[in-house]
């Protein structure tokens, strides 16, 4: 036996795999086992997979399993079992060059994988090829749609997901892969990589209806039904037939509609006709399922779907990626550059990634809207992945296989069910105890002692649980809100943070130009409006804003990035683009141009020497042609072009991007003394600004030239020429939910690609950040030169402006002198933390520790790249928060994915990977979403206490009535299950939200304080008054076992018999005389004074519970609102009255209930008051009053970081909630659960934080010596964890 090993090391689903052997005793054994329990033993190994291959098969190595067994690393602990399987091919490696030999042989398990097609070559040859080679055999499972290939190399099982598994560079891309593959290779590699599909699978309801048969609680239905029978309880066990039946039914079609659903996205445009170029450079028309990794590709000029990722070797295209991204912006992707050409050294030449060359790729899904190309070369791209390892593939993956929600209300609920379990345990013993003593026979103490187990745990419970996720579900469609994932409204029921997207989100998606602000001899001239002016028309600076972008045509109408637009717009300029057939006459590629409008030329005066004709191209001659592009980058933060205006012989470059970036990219003396400040002045004020700079390059340079120069050489040695500033409006709704968040105690948090300080500002404008309150910048540095990584900790506020001089932020002094003084000012000190996606990256990698404090205050996160934001989603919830994201959909993907409750504010395509997709473009459906999700929360709680609170009166009426061995009727039954408790059920789930989100969270699971209290009570209430009432009827004088003979009426206003033999009022006329057995026997026992009684007593209780839990504010509206269980629980209390005090023998037959006196009558009338009135008194006065604010005050503790800078934990408790409670609950310190709570405990009491200025905090080398194995590592504290702090020089 070996140890187990991991495959995807490192990766979202990394998994433990161990390999097993089928073991022939242990299967016998099992098979007896199986025979032995009734089948039971297989459904419990279905259940249990991890189970069934321990049972049957013996542990071996995982390179000779038969089938491996996995298991998830993550909290989910998942497992996974896969069938090995064996295919043979004439190479471990699909890279392996076999242009000498043919694949077309190699099978699969004896079968040809994927069918690929027999070359064209004569039969002999193929038979010639096929002795050249021997075929080896290659291990592989599948599982979630990826294949894992057996590897001697790594000794385990590795993925193949394309050709940057050979970690190729962009110049071995040119020179090795742009040529094809020959027939062959493709055939050879399709044995590995398989078809080109993302297929999702429709399953066939056959299957999905086993699928579903087999759920435990459908099995433990069917026990019970078959239960039910044997004991003829016929009608109720058709009712749960039909009820079982309903909700199968509807669970397989909302199943099969999202398979279908996924299925018609998926399939869309995924298998299109493509040309591929041979490695005989011969162009073939294939089947986009036919491309494997490395095949050359044409991208036709009309565009196309792409139907793999592919990189651009030759050529533009211009492309729609909403699908994966959510901006439906078009993008320009250029060619892959290539080092080589350029006459660059191998520096340069870095390794091919499709995250850091994305602007070279063309993602699967995408949309190639048109191309540009050279005359005579096409536009190619290479093959770099296929199938589900593509980027489209890879997201239909995370919808098909989705991580479990975990959370702690289902866990709770299963808890609670082993509960009603155990009681049912009893209840079992017990009525196996009184039948055996009582000499029933064996039949009946086995039919009755089981039926006790079906009382106790509900099978109507899942049903009732998910009707109010389904009314909250409908609501939510109502105000605009669709989700695809219902189970998740519970869970935005307790979201206590909340990240937020800036642009497009917070503030409004398009940027209006401010203004602008030109630099002339190393000095800012004054700001001015617009650029459109006739004095500006020939500046450089216009005409960088008119050439720096990535526009173009499509249909006429120019399209691109926002910025890009409101930018050129802005200078009144013309673009024109070159056609198809202009670019095909011409060697070079057709340059787009652009032009001023006539009006703004100037008008040069014609002398009468000046030919009038040279005058017209005077004026129509000043255009600029964009020779080249390096296209916008956000790891660089600048895009560049290189122009060439008509008549001149030397080309310019042009360069925008951010301040910072671009200045630093310039000559020293041409950038303004006053930078920074200038550019801290806009940014503090909530301006985008992006910076201008421009360079004449050297006349050598020609046109061709410029096609292979470097990006870094045009960048370079520029001159500074201005900035733009952009303003980028908060949208009217932003403020306002913030407001409304921040009262209701949930924090706010900023991640945005955005400039640092834009982010504070538009923080402090939306009231994300108190004006009172402090922002500390964390800037991180990497470790180097030997040195560690440090943090140096700076107050962004109050800057101090030096003339002549750059602006540095205030350094700010705390006295502490005043020990007493200074600890006040701490406690109501608040503080945000800001820092950029490098300072994040830096911190995450060598502060782990230092990590979870910071997000505890963290509110403006920026320059966050799209994984950094589901990293910060990520450690939010490792300490406890329960967190949403609200974002455009543009690069909130990943984050929209991970969080609790994901709200895409983008209807496109990408809105697929989140849980809940607004139409409303604004903030305002966020807490639409959490009151509806508290609603649903606390409806299921409701309803859960509801159903709880149902069995167990059930279970108690039935117990005591086993004690006189009765039982509840049939009928009775059916009209408690489905007259009463359906409709109960299925009203009591409607109550709207609450108006207004309140500052307290609901509990978030039912094992808490007040649930259980509230549970616990109830039930000693109904066994109370359940056992009082069943005691009191059996001391009643006219009391005796009931016969058919005690039940003869007469009229019933009539004066009714005292004596002991009567209880109602007998006729004289009555047939006295009737033999007993001519009368109708009671096999069961059913009627009798007992079972009428319980049967009044627990209907009236059903009742009193369903409307004592159905709570409305602060969470719900008030239940008399919710008028159909209004009208439902009056009808039923109308009808029980009715039937009791007015007895119809019709009625009393069907219920099986017997005729008692009508003195009896008042005193089940006063039994029901009295437990109403007691009911009623603990759940509102004891638990609402007391209890309930008692354990609330957590979510005033949550000010421990509820508020976006929460202040000191201490502080903030909630001491009158727990002062209602008697002393010794606030005797000691109560520890918080929530990890994010501790936390704020211990920094409250911690003189070194918050970090000063004037500090740095440097990572310290980790210790030699590993703590003693089996230990874990002592609690890591400032002074001697992994980092220390030190004063700043």
């Amino acid at each position: 036996m070996e140890d187990l090993k991991i495959i995807n090391k490192g990766l979202e689903d990394e998994m433990e795999i161990g390999g097993y052997r089928p073991c022939r005793w242990k299967l016998a054994l099992v098979g007896v086992g199986v025979v032995c329990s009734g089948g039971f033993l297989l459904l419990l190994l279905y259940w249990m997979p991890e189970w069934g291959v321990k049972a049957t098969c013996s542990r071996t190595t995982v390179k000779e399993a038969d089938m491996v067994l996995l298991r998830s690393t993550d909290e989910f602990k998942r497992w996974f079992l896969a069938k090995v399987r064996v295919m043979l091919a004439p190479g471990r490696n699909p890279f392996d060059n076999l242009d000498s030999q043919t694949t077309s042989t190699a099978t699969a398990n004896g079968h040809t994988p994927h069918g690929p097609r027999t070359p064209d070559s004569p039969s002999q040859e193929i038979r010639h090829m096929y002795a050249e080679y021997q075929p080896m055999q290659i291990r592989y499972f599948t599982l979630h749609s990826t294949k894992y290939y057996w590897s001697d190399t790594a000794q385990n099982f590795v993925v193949f997901t394309g050709l940057e598994d050979l970690e190729v560079t962009c110049s071995t891309v040119h020179s090795k892969h742009s040529t094809g593959l020959s027939r062959n290779q493709q055939e050879y590699r399709r044995l590995f990589f398989g078809v080109n599909e993302i297929a999702v699978k429709v399953p066939s309801v056959f299957k999905l209806l086993i699928k579903e048969v087999l759920n435990p609680f459908y099995i433990f239905q069917l026990f019970s039904v078959i239960l039910w029978s044997a004991d003829e309880y016929y009608y109720y066990a058709a009712a749960i037939v039909f009820m079982s039946v309903v909700s199968i039914a509807t669970s397989l079609y909302t199943i099969k509609k999202q398979y279908v659903m996924l299925h018609d996205m998926v399939a869309a445009h995924s298998i299109v006709r493509v040309s591929v170029i041979r490695a005989n450079n011969e162009i073939e028309e294939a089947m986009s399922t036919d491309l494997v990794p490395g095949d050359v590709m044409v991208i036709p000029s009309n565009g196309t779907i792409m139907p793999c990722d592919a990189v651009l070797v030759s050529g533009t295209c211009i492309v729609n990626e909403s699908m994966l991204t959510g901006e439906s912006v078009p993008v320009t992707k250029t060619n892959l550059p290539n080092p080589r050409q350029g006459g660059r050294g191998s520096d340069s030449d870095t390794v091919y990634c499709t995250e850091e060359h994305k602007r070279h790729t063309l993602f699967c899904g995408t949309n190639v809207i048109q191309t540009r190309f050279y005359s005579g070369e096409l536009v190619k791209a290479v093959v770099v992945r296929t199938g589900f390892s593509t980027a489209k593939g890879q997201l239909v993956r995370s919808i098909l296989y989705p991580k479990p929600t975990d959370f702690k209300l289902y866990r709770d609920a299963y808890l609670f069910l082993l509960c009603l379990v155990a009681v049912a345990g009893i209840g079992f013993i017990y009525s196996i105890a009184l039948s055996i003593i009582n000499k029933v026979p064996a039949k009946t103490i086995i039919i009755e002692s089981l039926d006790i187990i079906t009382i106790t745990v509900p099978p109507a419970l899942p049903a009732a649980m998910t009707a109010g996720i389904v009314y909250a579900q409908r609501r939510l469609k109502h105000i605009g809100i669709f989700c695809i994932s219902p189970q998740r409204i519970n869970i935005c029921g307790q979201l206590n943070l909340v990240c937020f997207d800036k642009t497009g989100t917070l503030t409004e998606d398009g940027l209006d130009l401010w203004g602008i602000q030109r630099v002339e001899n190393k000095s800012f001239l004054l700001s001015e409006e617009n650029a459109y002016r006739e004095s500006l028309v020939k500046s450089q600076f216009v005409a960088c804003m008119a050439t720096c972008h990535s526009l173009t045509k499509i249909e006429g109408q120019l399209s691109g990035d926002p910025l890009d637009l409101k930018m050129f717009e802005a200078t009144g300029w013309i673009l024109e683009e070159a056609t198809e057939e202009e670019t095909s006459l011409h060697n070079r590629i057709m340059p787009t141009v652009v032009r001023p409008p006539k009006q703004l030329l100037p008008e040069p005066t014609v002398s009468s020497q000046q030919d009038m004709e040279l005058y017209e191209l005077s004026q129509s001659g000043y255009e600029i042609g964009i020779v080249r592009q390096f296209p916008f980058s956000s790891a660089l933060q600048r895009m560049s072009v290189v122009t060439r205006t008509l008549g001149e012989k030397r080309m310019e470059a042009f360069l925008k991007g951010a301040p910072e970036v671009v200045a630093s990219l310039c000559k020293k003396d041409t950038v303004p003394e006053d930078f920074a400040e200038v550019l801290e002045d806009y940014t503090k004020q909530g301006f985008r600004v992006i910076a201008l700079a421009h360079r004449r390059l050297e006349s050598k340079l020609t046109w061709h030239k410029v096609q292979n120069v470097s990006r870094d050489h045009i960048e370079a040695n520029m001159e500074f020429l201005g900035l733009i500033i952009m303003q980028n409006k908060l949208k009217p709704e932003t403020p306002g939910v913030l407001e409304d968040l921040r009262r209701a105690n949930i924090r706010t948090v900023m991640v945005t690609g955005d400039n640092m300080l834009t982010a504070i500002s538009v923080a402090r404008d939306c009231g994300m950040i108190p004006p009172e309150d402090r922002v500390i910048i964390a800037d991180a540095l990497p470790p180097k030169d030997g040195q560690a990584a440090k943090i140096n900790w700076r107050y962004a506020d109050n800057p101090t402006k030096s003339s002549g001089k750059a602006t540095r932020l205030e350094e700010v002094e705390i006295s502490l002198e005043d020990v007493s003084q200074g600890e006040e000012a701490r406690q109501s000190e608040r503080y945000h933390f800001a820092m950029s996606g490098k300072a994040f990256a830096v911190i995450t990698e060598h502060f782990q520790d230092l990590l979870q404090k910071l997000v505890l205050h963290g509110t403006v996160f920026a320059r966050m790249a799209p994984d950094q934001k589901t990293q910060l989603v990520e450690v939010l919830q490792s300490v406890d928060y329960f967190v949403g994201m609200c974002g455009d959909g543009a690069n909130d993907c990943g984050a929209l994915k991970r969080a609790h409750g994901g709200i895409s504010l983008s209807e496109l395509e990408a809105s697929v990977a989140s849980p809940f997709t607004s139409r409303t473009p604004n903030i305002s459906c966020v807490p639409n979403l959490i009151r509806e999700g508290r609603a649903a929360l606390i409806t299921s709680f409701c309803v859960f206490k509801f159903m709880a609170l149902y069995s167990i009166i059930q279970y108690i009426s039935v117990t005591l009535l086993y004690s006189i061995l009765s039982n509840l009727g049939d009928f009775q039954f059916l009209f408690i299950d489905i007259a009463i408790i359906l409709l109960i059920v299925f009203t009591m789930s409607l109550n709207p939200a609450w108006k207004e989100l309140v500052p307290r969270r609901p509990p978030s699971g039912l094992i808490s304080g007040p649930l259980l209290f509230s549970v616990l009570t109830q039930i000693l209430v109904c066994l109370g008054f359940q056992t009082m009432a069943f005691l009191w009827v059996r001391k009643q004088s006219w009391w005796e076992p009931w016969t058919p003979l005690s039940d003869t009426r007469g009229d019933f206003n009539q004066t009714f018999c005292l004596s002991s033999q009567c209880a109602c009022n007998l006729s004289s006329s009555s047939n006295i005389s009737l033999e007993l057995n001519e009368t109708e026997l009671d096999d069961h026992y059913i009627k009798n004074y007992e079972n009428t009684t319980l049967f009044y007593v627990s209907s009236f209780q059903y009742l009193i519970v369903a409307i004592v839990f159905s709570k409305g504010k602060p969470f719900r509206q008030p239940s008399y609102k919710n008028w159909p269980f209004v009208l439902s629980a009056c009808s039923l209390y109308a009808f029980l009255f009715f039937i009791l005090f007015y007895p119809i023998s019709a009625i009393d037959d069907f219920l099986e209930i017997v005729c008692v006196p009508f003195q009896w009558r008042l005193t089940i009338l006063l039994i029901v008051f009295v437990n109403a009135v007691v009911c009623i008194l603990v759940e509102t006065l004891v638990l609402d009053v007391v209890l309930w604010k008692l354990v609330f005050s957590r979510d005033k503790q949550g000010s421990y970081a509820s508020g976006p800078a929460a202040p000191t934990a201490q502080g903030s408790i909630d001491l009158w909630g727990c002062g209602c409670v008697s002393w010794p609950c606030c005797r000691q310190k109560r520890v918080p659960k929530a990890r994010y709570m501790h936390l704020a405990q211990e920094l409250s009491v911690d003189p070194d934080w918050p970090p000063k200025p004037k500090t740095t905090t440097e990572a310290k080398p980790p210790p030699p010596s590993a703590p003693p194995a089996g230990q874990p590592p002592p609690p890591t504290r400032p002074e001697n964890g992994s980092y220390r702090i030190i004063a700043a020089s």
